[in-house]
C-alpha cells in the first residue's frame, strides 16, 4: 500500500523542515494494518489540526476520494470523531439507509464492501480519526479492538508532532486542473446544487474544502460524487 501523490508530496514537504520521522511511522502502520486485516485495500489517517481534519494516508485516489465524499455530505469517520464512537459499515445494508446515502453509493461504485471507522483520543479528548476500506463484507469483523489499538498508540505522538497548517495544505492539492477536467467539476457541482440545494458558489467552496481535508485533487472528488449519483465507475 502506497501513499496517494498528493500525501507523498505532503510528507516530502514536511521532511524538509525537519520531519523525517513521519513516513517511517506510517509506513510501518499501515504494514501493521495489511498484516493484521486480509482484505485491507485503503487507510487513512485524519488528525484534528486547528479545529480542521486532514487525511494524512489512502492507498490510492478512489479511496482517498471517498474521505472526500464524507466531508461534502457525511460519513461514518466523520461521525465517529464528532460522537466520539466506533462506525463499521457493510455497504449493502447502509445502501438500505438514508444516513451516509451518498457515501454508501461512492463506496460501492469504488468496489468497497466495508469500512470501519474510529476515533483516536490523547488523554480523553477526541484528536483524530481513522478510515479503513475493506474489499469484503467481513473485512473488520472481529478486528475493530486489534485496531483501535494499533492507530491509538501511534496517533497521539504524531498529533504532537505535526505542522501541517490547513492553508497550506489547500495550496497544496489544489493544483493545477486542466480544462479537460473541469467538465467534470462543473458535472459535480450541479448534482449537488440539484441534490442538496446549495447555492453554486457553496457547492465549489464544498466540493474544494472536501478536496483539500482529503488531500486530494478537485477533479478527483468530482469524479467520486458523480460515480456516487449514477452509479458508474
Amino acid at each position: 500500500m502506497e501513499p496517494i501523490p498528493e500525501t507523498d508530496a505532503a510528507l516530502a514537504e514536511l521532511e524538509r523542515y525537519g520531519d523525517l520521522e513521519l513516513r517511517q511511522d506510517l509506513e510501518s502502520l499501515v504494514s501493521s494494518a495489511e498484516e493484521q486485516v486480509p482484505g485491507l485495500v485503503g487507510v487513512s489517517l485524519a488528525l484534528l489540526t486547528e479545529g480542521l481534519v486532514l487525511t494524512y494516508v489512502a492507498s490510492d485516489h478512489r479511496t482517498a476520494a471517498l474521505d472526500a465524499v464524507q466531508y461534502v455530505d457525511g460519513g461514518p469517520c466523520v461521525d465517529a470523531v464528532e460522537r466520539d464512537r466506533f462506525f463499521t459499515t457493510d455497504v449493502e445494508a447502509v445502501l438500505d439507509e438514508s444516513r451516509w446515502q451518498l457515501f454508501a453509493q461512492a463506496t460501492a461504485a469504488a468496489g468497497i464492501r466495508s469500512t470501519l471507522s474510529m476515533p483516536i483520543r490523547r488523554e480523553g479528548v477526541v484528536t483524530g480519526g481513522v478510515n479503513l476500506y475493506g474489499a469484503r463484507a467481513d473485512t473488520f469483523r472481529g478486528r475493530a479492538e486489534a485496531l483501535a489499538r494499533l492507530f491509538g498508540a501511534w496517533a497521539p505522538g504524531a498529533v504532537a508532532n505535526a505542522d501541517l497548517s490547513f492553508a497550506s495544505r489547500l495550496e497544496a492539492v489544489r493544483g493545477p486542473e486542466h480544462l479537460r477536467e473541469q467538465a467534470c467539476v462543473d458535472q459535480a457541482i450541479g448534482l449537488l446544487v440539484s441534490a442538496r440545494g446549495l447555492e453554486p458558489d457553496a457547492a465549489e467552496q464544498r466540493l474544494h474544502n472536501a478536496a483539500a481535508r482529503a488531500g486530494v485533487a478537485v477533479p478527483v472528488v468530482a469524479r467520486a460524487l458523480l460515480a456516487a449519483f449514477t452509479g458508474e465507475h
